[in-house]
């Protein structure tokens, strides 16, 4: 049996362009903070990874400071602030902020203080797409960048964070951008490293790799790839709605990413329909990867106003740029005669 991924928002296959780069690093052999020609060499690669993920990501003239993920990322900026969020954020971000502000039944904030506020350019379980307000103290781009035009400078960001295996990056690499002129603590203190923001010595290889893949994923927007995406996925919620009609799709009717598609049956349990997708062959997933092993259901879904039964009911599709319509036809096939099962069971 051929397995069909479709939780592409969880994490990426490692773009080629981002395994050469990293095959390429392996071989210089400095340290990036040594002086002489070796750490030269390696240093060379991080500064070419970091004007790539400036130039990609439409940061030029910002800092550019290499993590070991969107979670450290958001730490760094974050930890000690005091700022607002909605529940509807990642949990990295819930970790460090107050979750004050209020979200609608489309996953909306209404944001008042935008400087003393962490806001998402876009949700990872539903993919609805939000309008920062200018002067927005943090945004997570970790979904958005690589899959819908993005640039920091017309963001109103003065910090954003983004997520390397989430665009063709390996993992345990990812970046926070850092508007001129606007601080943040470090966290991690020691050698100075990443101008005295994140000690330790660098990811050599991972930061190349993320360079790679940003400036591909980027290239890949500008060719307007994802709209066959987007088509691909329309097509699917048509299917699936016209054979379920107690269906709900979440963030239907307002912008989302072309990949993502969000939706529950009520009384049918999304961690149950996660494994029976994974016994058929798909891979599939409830919510957040970062929530996995949880069955409470979605924060993001109960913020949203659903209640308890619709959030423990949700489960995502996201395609990539390699999904086919063959294999979503398969899913299509496969989750209609799990639903109708489920139906006449519950009769």
């Amino acid at each position: 049996m051929n397995r069909v991924y479709l939780d592409y928002n969880a994490t990426t296959p490692l773009r080629v362009e981002a395994k050469a780069a990293m095959v390429s690093a392996m071989e210089v052999l400095g340290n990036p903070s040594s002086v002489h020609g070796e750490g030269r060499a390696a240093k060379a690669v991080i500064e070419t990874a970091r004007r790539q993920v400036a130039d990609a990501t439409g940061a030029s003239g910002a800092d550019i400071i290499f993590t070991s993920s969107a979670t450290e990322a958001s730490a760094l900026a974050l930890a000690g602030k005091g700022y607002l969020c909605a529940a509807v954020e990642h949990d990295c971000v819930t970790a460090w902020t107050s979750e004050t502000l209020q979200a609608d039944k489309n996953g909306y904030v209404q944001v008042d203080d935008p400087k003393n506020t962490s806001l998402q350019q876009v949700n990872s379980e539903t993919g609805v797409i939000h309008t920062l307000p200018e002067g927005i103290a943090l945004s997570d781009v970790v979904q958005a960048f690589g899959k819908i035009p993005y640039a920091f400078s017309w963001s109103g960001a003065e910090r954003a964070m983004i997520s390397g295996h989430k665009f063709g990056a390996p993992k345990g690499v990812g970046a926070l951008i850092i508007r001129k002129g606007i601080e943040v603590d470090a966290r991690l203190k020691g050698g100075g490293q990443e101008m005295g923001r994140r000690s330790g010595t660098e990811n050599v290889v991972g930061i190349a790799g993320i360079g790679a893949a940003a400036m591909a994923a980027a290239r890949d927007v500008d060719a307007g790839l994802w709209g066959a995406v987007a088509d691909m996925r329309d097509w699917l919620e048509a299917c699936l709605s016209d054979a379920a009609n107690d269906i709900q799709i979440f963030g239907h009717d307002v912008d989302r990413l072309p990949n993502t598609s969000y939706f529950a049956v009520s009384g049918w349990k999304g961690e149950t329909q996660v494994m029976q997708m994974d016994l058929a062959g798909f891979a599939v997933s409830a919510g957040s990867a970062c929530s996995s092993g949880k069955v409470v259901g979605s924060k993001v879904l109960k913020a949203m106003g659903y209640d308890d039964d619709t959030a423990s009911s949700a489960i995502r599709i996201s395609l990539g740029l390699e999904t086919t319509r063959v294999e979503l036809e398969r899913f299509a096939d496969t989750w209609i005669e799990h639903y109708r099962r489920f139906k006449k069971r519950a009769a």
